[in-house]
């Protein structure tokens, strides 16, 4: 049997995606050598962007695997280097597109991600839980959706998410870890252990920034904001980075935690935000007599969406009622979204319609070229 030609190796080695980037590693200048003995055994090697790259040796395997498969191919050798600096800075300029360092692409007007940031008025309502499980079902359906753990005092996300790995950094671009095909940064991948973040204003407006600008997120149908409760320092700077970003609402049924949410509400006609609307989580608990339970009142959610309505002049709707469910809990704690582990369970079921109602709806025009050019009389 004739060895494989070069071409056919090529072709093979397109077939395997950088598994942060997601992009294929002839794509990205990452196969800096491939050969072929008349035996068929192959050498190729490899350029890591870092040499801590902590997805090699999935590099390697997805490697192998691919050239295994072409006909004549007897063995496989995968040699693993690194890239230069001159080659990153490549990579950079080439993943950028040619747009500035530091450039926000979801504030830019030609942007088609939809940014919802998802607030509530105080903690405890499980606005973390409601913003990973619906991550994880619109990614689900095929959408390509990141996540941005705003929350940087109380961050959870990377737990909820079962994120395994810290963020691989190329000079001053990052690489955002991947879990459940669903793109994710926190501040809780850079900090030791459990240690407390200590920041004012100004430290908490830079992180978020560069969360969003530095971050390499590429091409999203979806990005979340899962946002600290209240109308503080960072509700305010997603107003200024991101103006598009609309608002998702998270409440519980109890009147008291209703009120404050409106509150958070509110702050989008100061930012002059839209609001897509209002989840009421914990609305009842499901007896298994098929009776329900409603052990933090009723109401709220639809409460806070008419007070919303009214204050805005635009409707607001209730998305959705999310039931007590400890299998819910369970998920986060694991690592282990309950839309994906559990989907027919009564929270996920909840869960999982209100992102296909966010999958279907359109993207408003704020912030958006219109693509016309004016003209003299």
């Amino acid at each position: 049997m004739p060895a494989p030609s070069h071409d056919a190796l090529m072709a093979a080695l397109a077939t395997v995606n950088d598994p942060e980037i997601r992009k294929p590693i002839t794509e990205l200048d990452m196969v800096e050598s491939v050969e072929a003995t008349e035996s068929g055994h192959v050498v190729v090697t490899v350029l890591l962007t870092v040499s801590g790259c902590p997805l090699k040796d999935t590099i390697t395997r997805d490697t192998t695997a691919a050239l295994a498969a072409v006909e004549g191919v007897t063995g496989v050798d995968v040699r693993l280097g690194v890239m230069s600096p001159e080659q990153r800075k490549q990579l950079r300029e080439s993943l950028r597109g040619g747009a500035a360092e530091r450039e926000i692409p979801f504030a830019q007007p030609g942007s088609l991600t939809r940014v919802y940031a998802v607030a509530s008025g105080k903690g405890g309502v499980g606005k973390s839980s409601v913003t990973v499980n619906l991550a994880a079902a619109l990614a689900e359906s095929g959408l390509r959706v990141g996540i941005v753990d705003a929350d940087i005092y109380g961050f959870s996300v990377p737990r909820m998410l079962g994120v395994q790995h810290s963020p691989t950094q190329v000079d001053d671009m990052i690489l955002p870890p991947i879990a459940h095909e669903v793109k994710v940064i926190s501040i809780g991948m850079f900090v030791p252990g459990n240690q407390p973040v200590v920041w004012r204003g100004p430290m908490l407006h830079r992180a978020l920034q560069q969360f969003l600008g530095d971050v390499f997120w590429g091409d999203l149908d979806i990005l979340l904001l899962d946002l600290p409760p209240g109308t503080g320092d960072i509700a305010i700077s997603v107003a200024q980075l991101i103006p598009g970003a609309e608002i998702l609402v998270v409440t519980t049924p109890q009147q008291a935690a209703a009120e404050v949410a409106e509150r958070a509400g509110s702050i989008a006609l100061q930012t002059h935000q839209r609001i897509v609307g209002v989840i009421e989580n914990m609305s009842w608990l499901e007896l298994p007599d098929g009776s329900r339970q409603e052990i933090f009142g009723s109401g709220g959610g639809q409460v806070v969406a008419d007070s919303l309505t009214r204050s805005v002049g635009a409707e607001v709707p209730l998305l959705g009622q999310i039931p007590l469910d400890t299998r819910l809990r369970e998920g986060a704690d694991n690592g282990s979204p309950v839309v994906l582990s559990e989907p027919t369970t009564p929270a996920a079921v909840a869960l999982r319609g209100i992102a296909r109602g966010l999958r279907t709806r359109s993207r408003g025009l704020a912030g958006r070229s219109l693509g016309l050019t004016p003209t003299g009389r």
